[in-house]
């Protein structure tokens, strides 16, 4: 077929492709395995599903999709702002977080402009610079894969108009410290937009409160990018939201689409807010998961990056080989060749029985013996 001579913005001939965890129908197919029987500990998604309350209130709706959702996410917005304690104008929904991230892209971002990030950063965080002709500056990482603050920090310069940091990171699993997240805080000069990406922060036993610096106004160039696809186990709904100074909300906000939160998904987060027991419950299953994931590991001889969120990067070898292998068996983990981390997969946490699981299959992946259950 001749090639299209409609042409197009340069900066896609050199785009980066996010590739996301394999489906499972997918895997289902290629191997001849039944999907019912298949392991996906790819994604960071929360083994106990989405919360009833939210199943639920999503079922209440569907006889109500013929109408638009409510533009503004009204009751969505108030009742998060309620949880979070700031006021409604100090909140950006996206359909999913990585919309969050595109629309700050849209609102600062452009040719000659600058983003500084840490090496083994999120990946949708090079995909949004090169998206609009930004220079990505790449700061190598500390040896334990952490993101070396003060050397991001020393890399700004007057062209730099974002620094992203997801803390915790992924994929590595580094947390920065308090005092590295002060160093920053106090670092960043105000004609840069920090966005730190607090993904996973409702799995940490004791977070660093950036939120009371946003609530407050004191440093009003601080965007907290937060989702309701992990802990909350609505990652199919794709809803995710920012946190950050009115004004800066006020300017984002114009490179919204219209009606982009849908109203099956504006119904289960509403539910899926108040449902502390689902939450809580994730946080016990997630914890005790991470401890058995990491007391395998270190029976099968593998380094892994400590991590409190709900995954660990651990160092197989050669982890596309390993990922093979253990997808033949019908447990998808994550490569993360792609991140430059060849030796590494990422691996997230499931029920008890799904943990046992990933280690068995990982030990015959490795030719190893799993010696404790």
């Amino acid at each position: 077929m001749p090639k299209a001579a409609v042409k197009f913005v340069p900066q896609l001939a050199t785009l980066p492709v996010y590739v996301p965890g394999r489906p499972i129908e997918e895997v289902a197919r290629e191997h001849g395995l039944d999907p019912s029987t298949i392991l996906k500990v790819a994604s960071n998604e929360n083994p106990l599903g989405p919360s009833p309350k939210a199943v639920a209130a999503m079922r209440g709706v569907l006889d109500q999709l013929h109408l638009y959702p409510d533009g503004s996410s009204y009751h969505l917005k108030r009742a998060l702002a309620s949880k979070l304690t700031v006021e409604p104008d100090q909140l950006l929904l996206g359909n999913g977080s990585n919309e969050v991230l595109e629309m700050i892209g849209h609102a600062f971002l452009e040719p000659g402009a600058e983003v500084v990030v840490s090496q083994y950063c999120f990946a949708v965080y090079p995909i949004v610079t090169a998206l609009f002709g930004a220079k990505l500056v790449t700061v190598p990482a500390r040896e334990d894969l952490g993101a070396d603050i003060p050397a991001m920090l020393q890399a700004i310069t007057p062209a730099t108009r974002v620094l992203f940091l997801a803390n915790p990171n992924n994929p590595t699993g580094n947390l920065a410290t308090r005092e590295e997240i002060s160093i920053l805080l106090a670092g960043v000069p105000p004609h840069v937009l920090l966005v730190l990406d607090e993904a996973y922060i409702e799995f940490l036993e004791d977070p660093v409160d950036c939120l009371s610096l946003v609530r407050s106004g004191v440093q009003p160039n601080v965007l907290l990018v937060r989702t309701f696809s992990k802990i909350f186990g609505l990652a199919g709904l794709r809803l995710g939201y920012g946190i950050g100074a009115p004004d800066v909300i006020a300017a984002i906000e114009k490179t919204r689409e219209p009606f982009n939160i849908n109203s099956i998904a504006q119904a289960g987060a509403l539910a899926a807010l108040e449902d502390t027991e689902h939450l809580a419950k994730t946080r016990m299953v997630n914890r005790a998961g991470l401890a058995q994931l990491q007391v395998g590991f270190r029976q099968l001889g593998l380094s892994y990056v400590p991590t409190q969120a709900n995954f660990v990067l651990v160092k197989v070898g050669n982890g596309q080989q390993v990922f093979a292998s253990m997808q033949k068996e019908g447990v998808i983990t994550r490569p993360t060749g792609g991140y430059g981390l060849g030796e590494w997969l990422r691996i997230s946490v499931g029920t008890e029985a799904e943990n046992q699981r990933s280690l068995e299959t990982l030990a015959r992946a490795l030719g190893r013996s799993l010696t404790v259950k």
